[in-house]
């Protein structure tokens, strides 16, 4: 790589590696160490291919899914209990900041306890806001199976988290349909 494809790498990873390891925590199910290490993974492999590419951001984004999918096809998962911990960002300001955190918490939690292919799916559809079609394009699976596995992902998450209809002000129908789109990590 010569002098000037470094310098433009360098300002990409500087720009945006926040944002993608928000992705990755997503991902990971909140498990930042795991996150980190998928990211890195990523950025290596991109590092390698870095003056062919021509869209930096999709083509690291789409290395991460990808990544994340051979993890649990290949079932390479610990069998361990992961403490989330948000990734450091500033902190929240107002009225609405405590609750926003708490969702943001709850929802984390409750996205670590999915399969990683039902956080996969989830994290595509609604963080990433995917069509269906380019879910199953990433994912290499139908769009039939997307839609399936969305759903019961939403129903899952549902009931593993009750308390998300708790935190709509009082007063308030908790929504039928939960979106996780709502909720930045």
């Amino acid at each position: 790589m010569d002098a000037q494809a470094q310098e433009s790498f360098r300002h990409f990873v500087a720009g945006r590696s926040s944002a993608l390891l928000r992705t990755a925590v997503l991902l990971a199910g909140g498990d930042r160490h795991a996150a980190e290490d998928l990211l890195q993974n990523a950025l290596v492999k991109a590092a390698g291919r870095w003056e062919r590419i021509e869209e930096p951001e999709a083509y690291v984004r789409r290395i991460l899914y990808r990544q994340q999918v051979s993890r649990w096809r290949l079932k390479w998962r610990r069998h361990e209990v992961m403490v989330a911990e948000p990734p450091e960002t500033e902190a929240g300001h107002g009225p609405d900041a405590p609750a926003a955190a708490e969702l943001r918490l709850v929802l984390r939690g409750a996205l670590a306890r999915l399969t990683a292919r039902q956080r996969t799916v989830l994290v595509l559809r609604y963080f990433e806001d995917l069509p269906e079609a380019d879910v199953a394009r990433i994912l290499g699976c139908t769009v039939g199976t997307v839609r399936s596995t969305t759903h019961r992902s939403l129903a899952r998450l549902r009931t593993l988290a009750p308390e998300l209809a708790a935190l709509d002000g009082p007063g308030e129908q908790p929504s039928r349909d939960f979106s996780p789109v709502e909720v930045r990590p």
